[in-house]
C-alpha cells in the first residue's frame, strides 16, 4: 500500500466535491468567523461519531462524505485564519482554488513526516479513532478560540485544522478501502 497515493487519492476526491461547490456557490464561506467553521467541522464530526454508535443513518447520506466535508471545512478554516473573514465574497473561484492547493500541500507534507516518524501507525488504528481524535482537536481548538488565540505551549488553531484533515483523510482512505 502506498500511503502518498492513497492520500493524494483521497485528497482529489475532497478536491473534486470543493471544485463542484464552487461552482454551485463560489466562495461563499469567506463570510465565514473561524468559530463557525470549527463548529461545521464539530457537526460533521459529530454526525459520524452517532453513525458509528447507531449503525443506520435516518438521512441516507453516510460517513463518506462527511469526512470530505472535514476536509474542504479544515481547508477553508486554515485560509480563513490566514486571510482573515469578510463580510462578502472577496476572492474568484480560481484564487480560492490556488488557496486550498496551497494548504491541501502544505497538509500532506506534515503528513509525510508525520507518517514517516509514526510509522503508519494510522493503518492500525480503528476508524473510530480518527473520529474521537478529530473531536478532540475540536475540542481544543475551542479552547484557544475562546483564548483568543493564544496557547502557552501547545500548537495553534491551524496545526490542529492540518491534523484534523489528515485523520479525515486517513479515514477517507480506510472508508474507501473497505469498498
Amino acid at each position: 500500500m502506498d500511503t502518498i497515493q492513497q492520500f493524494d487519492d483521497a485528497l482529489a476526491l475532497c478536491r473534486d466535491i470543493f471544485v463542484k461547490k464552487l461552482k454551485d456557490y463560489g466562495p461563499s464561506w469567506r463570510i465565514m468567523r473561524p468559530a463557525a467553521l470549527t463548529d461545521q467541522i464539530f457537526i460533521k464530526a459529530k454526525r459520524i461519531r452517532t453513525l458509528e454508535t447507531k449503525g443506520t443513518s435516518a438521512v441516507g447520506e453516510g460517513i463518506l462524505p462527511e469526512l470530505i466535508a472535514i476536509v474542504n471545512y479544515s481547508v477553508i478554516g486554515i485560509i480563513q485564519l490566514r486571510l482573515g473573514y469578510v463580510d462578502t465574497k472577496d476572492i474568484s473561484t480560481q484564487k480560492a482554488l490556488e488557496l486550498y492547493d496551497d494548504v491541501v500541500s502544505e497538509t500532506r507534507t506534515l503528513m509525510i513526516a508525520k507518517n514517516h516518524d509514526y510509522d503508519e501507525a494510522w493503518r492500525s488504528m480503528r476508524t473510530l479513532s480518527y473520529t474521537d481524535l478529530i473531536l478532540m482537536k475540536i475540542e481544543r481548538v475551542k479552547e484557544i478560540e475562546d483564548n483568543s488565540g493564544h496557547t502557552l505551549v501547545s500548537e495553534g488553531i491551524d496545526a490542529n485544522y492540518m491534523d484534523m484533515m489528515n485523520y479525515a483523510v486517513f479515514g477517507i482512505i480506510k472508508f474507501t478501502e473497505k469498498g
